[in-house]
């Protein structure tokens, strides 16, 4: 799935000094589900899961976590993630941008480590419901067309709900009219557009293009297509408790499947 750019990368880094930085960003703050990023999943803190299939990734060199938060930190650090800093406040707001987020791990790693990285990557925690092979997958697809001067590569999944079909809003006057329109009435959802949902799941991206853009849209981002039993993210009790049943599901068949 493509859209429109205008940014393209102005310098390349030298195959020598090729290194894919994973960085998963986990804030203490979180208000929809109180300590979700260390709350018990299926034997396991949230945010192991995400720690322990980013760094079953091949094409990964090292996996970082940005948190604010100590207890996140000491978690992640156990789990075998690296926390080579901590958040500054400004950062860990629920008003604080995830693209600089990014930017500030992607420079502190730099100072940290004395090392520059050609890719960057980042593992949302709260879906727990991707696999490494997904995130493997985003990273192929991106180093595939980042020649072709796309700038990023993020997870989506079809809508299950379309503006051109049944999403609506009030006007002005209080009357609800569909959110989008291209002048003909929709009148099945199967005439809609295909429109696709942003997945909190996989980001990748140049580091390039971390570093001088001012968010993810703002260049030529394509998607890296997932189905809808992984397009879930932990944003309130009732996502946990689907995800934990998902979760469970799924390891239950699996375990079927090796007997």
């Amino acid at each position: 799935m493509f859209y429109g750019y205008a940014f393209n990368p102005t310098s390349i880094v030298s195959s020598l000094d090729m290194k894919t930085l994973c960085v998963i960003a986990a804030r203490g703050g979180s208000q929809g589900v109180p300590g979700k990023n260390v709350r018990m999943l299926l034997g396991k803190p949230v945010i192991v899961w995400a720690i322990n299939k980013a760094k079953s990734v091949l094409e990964i060199d090292r996996v970082v976590v940005s948190t604010d938060s100590e207890a996140i930190a000491d978690v992640a650090r156990t789990a075998g993630a690296e926390v080579p800093f901590i958040r500054p406040v400004s950062l860990a707001t629920s008003d604080a941008g995830k693209f600089q987020v990014w930017q500030h791990a992607l420079a502190s790693c730099e100072e940290i480590y004395k090392e520059k990285y050609q890719y960057f990557v980042d593992v949302d925690c709260t879906n727990p419901l991707l696999d490494s092979e997904d995130i493997s997958a985003a990273i192929a697809m991106f180093k595939t067309v980042y020649d072709r001067g796309v700038d990023a590569i993020f997870t989506i999944s079809p809508a299950r709900r379309n503006p051109y079909f049944n999403l609506v809003e009030a006007n002005e006057t209080g009357a609800l009219k569909m959110s989008k329109s291209y002048g003909d009435v929709v009148l099945s959802r199967q005439k809609a557009p295909l429109v696709y949902e942003h997945v909190a799941g996989v980001y990748v991206m140049s580091s390039e293009y971390l570093r001088n853009a001012n968010h993810l849209l703002e260049g030529h981002a394509e998607g890296y297509v997932v189905p809808e039993s992984k397009a879930m993210d932990i944003d309130s009790e009732f996502d946990f408790q689907i995800i934990e049943y998902l979760m469970r599901t799924q390891c239950t068949s699996s375990t079927e499947r090796d007997l």
